[in-house]
């Protein structure tokens, strides 16, 4: 088995001509989903105050930014990088990769794509580099293991800078010595907390994991030097940042993107599995609920699990008012449908308060299982797992509907795109990041 750095360097290493088209279409899918959250997050506080940021900056424009009015909406990439991470997470709606535990578009597309129309590349050389970034990522993450998000550390923004990283040094025409030093100051440049998490600076680590990358793959570029292997090396990234390194990484070859996972409800990713189950069944009569029993796994009872919220944010952490919220028809990807009056609303009250909640360890972060008890005895069982494939048009479908939900039926990018990439270059990315055909 390969060590960490050899992974890395292998997979930027990697003819396009070996990228396979599942690994592919999960790259164009993550694309179209990244592009819908970052437009969703254009008028979020942080978008506004990182925007004035780089305006204040000032530099050569090369890169566009979503929501940009400073001149032509371009910025200089590393800028354009960390605006468009933290925008497109500002509304913590994008995709979860649970092998990596984060969010992979937000830290590693602003950063292809920043470098792509720099470097004038084509939109599938932007796609190829994101996918290559991710698998770097995951395998980062995997590295990390459970002991680094469990410190504190937000892998968004720590193994994502690694991936973003790799894409744009792909995007350079980067060396494999300098691949190796661009990785190289990386490790000595990611960073982010969860203590973030609540605040503007949570979707500022998605911005800093993008902007790390330009920053450490332009440096290396231009020849600046690094320890032979800062990641998984004696005093590295790795050594510094984890009691217990994962093992056995997958080798390269074993495409990891495609188990990556997105949301459809606008509440948290734990609580998805239980949505799609309670989706199957259909609304039903709330008198006709009698009792909702459901197993998760145990690491969500003290993230999703508030049993009577008191606010509209707290529904969006809580099994059973979203349960009640699902059997009663309501529409759970709609922002609008988190208010505090929903919190408060007594027909959800009665459901929510028939809903029993036990971690099952046999269950993964991505599945639930339950049994729904109806008035008349009869028991309707349901189960769910997000990481089960989901067919390439299915999926397409789901997130024209997840654009039409935030931005309206002509807000969101054009749902034709994923089939005219091929026909793009990164520049007309950009165009469509900035609201333009």
């Amino acid at each position: 088995m390969p060590d960490l750095l050899t992974l890395l360097l292998d997979l930027h290493d990697l003819p396009a001509g070996q990228l396979p088209d599942p690994a592919r279409d999960a790259a164009r899918s993550s694309l179209y989903d990244w592009l819908i959250c970052g437009r969703a997050g254009i008028n979020e506080p942080v978008a506004d105050k990182l925007r004035r940021f780089i305006a204040a900056e000032g530099g050569q424009g090369v890169a566009s930014v979503l929501g940009a009015v400073l001149g032509a909406g371009t910025a200089p990439a590393r800028q354009a990088a960390l605006v468009n991470g933290a925008t497109s997470h500002a509304i913590d709606f994008d995709d979860t990769h649970f092998a990596h535990v984060g969010h992979l578009s937000v830290g590693i597309y602003p950063a292809a794509l920043a470098v792509g129309e720099e470097t004038g590349a084509s939109a599938d050389d932007v796609v190829d580099a994101f996918l290559l970034g991710s698998e770097a990522a995951i395998r980062v993450g995997m590295a990390l293991g459970s002991a680094h998000y469990n410190r504190g550390f937000h892998q968004t923004a720590t193994a994502g800078a690694f991936g973003a990283t790799l894409a744009a040094g792909r995007l350079i025409g980067l060396t494999r010595d300098q691949m190796r030093a661009a990785i190289g100051l990386c490790s000595t440049r990611a960073s982010g907390l969860k203590s973030q998490f609540g605040t503007m600076g949570k979707p500022y680590n998605a911005g800093i994991a993008a902007a790390n990358g330009v920053e450490s793959a332009r440096l290396a570029e231009l020849g600046m030097s690094s320890c032979a292997d800062g990641l998984a090396g004696p005093e590295g990234f790795l050594q510094t940042h984890t009691d217990d390194p994962g093992r056995d990484l997958p080798p390269v070859g074993r495409w990891l993107l495609p188990e990556i996972s997105y949301k459809f409800h606008a509440c948290c990713h734990g609580t998805h599995a239980m949505i799609e189950a309670l989706r199957a069944v259909g609304p039903v009569d709330p008198g006709d609920v009698a009792a909702i029993e459901l197993r998760t796994n145990p690491r969500w009872l003290s993230v999703c699990n508030i049993a009577d919220p008191g606010t509209g944010l707290e529904v969006k952490f809580s099994y059973a008012w979203l349960a009640a919220m699902v059997l009663s028809g309501r529409d759970t990807s709609a922002f609008d449908s988190y208010s505090d009056a929903v919190a408060a609303d007594p027909a959800l009250a009665a459901i929510a308060g028939r809903m029993t909640v036990t971690g099952d360890a046999g269950l993964t972060d991505m599945q639930a299982e339950g049994v729904l008890r109806l008035a008349s005895g009869d028991r309707i069982s349901f189960a769910h797992d997000i990481s089960a494939p989901i067919a390439t048009d299915m999926l397409r479908d789901r997130l024209a509907g997840k654009s039409h939900a935030l931005l309206g039926p002509d807000g969101g990018p054009p749902a034709t795109l994923l089939d005219d990439l091929a026909k793009m270059t990164a520049a007309d990315l950009g165009r469509v990041l900035r609201g333009g055909a």
